[in-house]
């Protein structure tokens, strides 16, 4: 049975990203979303967080319809050299039963 799945990111850019332009930021940014879209994933929160961590700059919760979507997302990142720009740490899982 397919199961709904949440990854909870935590996120940097690294040097490269502040080398393009506010255009190429927004293009890759808008891609990101896209691919989000096209596998039927959702963003269900997204939180800025660098007033409080100096590891991360924001972090964020996304769930995916099932495992495959999420991979399917993945793979599409790597299309893009999304991690050439983005540092991340990412957490998966799924509705805790109810004990």
């Amino acid at each position: 049975m397919a199961q709904e799945i949440y990854k909870v990111w935590f996120m940097k850019y690294k040097e490269p990203w502040y080398k393009l332009s506010a255009d190429e930021q927004e293009k890759l940014m808008a891609k990101n979303a896209e691919s989000l879209k096209q596998v039927g994933g959702e963003v269900i929160l997204m939180k800025v967080s660098a007033w409080s961590s100096e590891d991360w700059l924001g972090w964020g919760v996304e769930k995916y319809p099932h495992l495959e979507a999420l991979q399917n997302h993945a793979a599409n990142l790597f299309s893009m050299n999304w991690f050439e720009y983005i540092d991340s740490q990412t957490y998966l899982g799924v509705d805790m039963p109810q004990m």
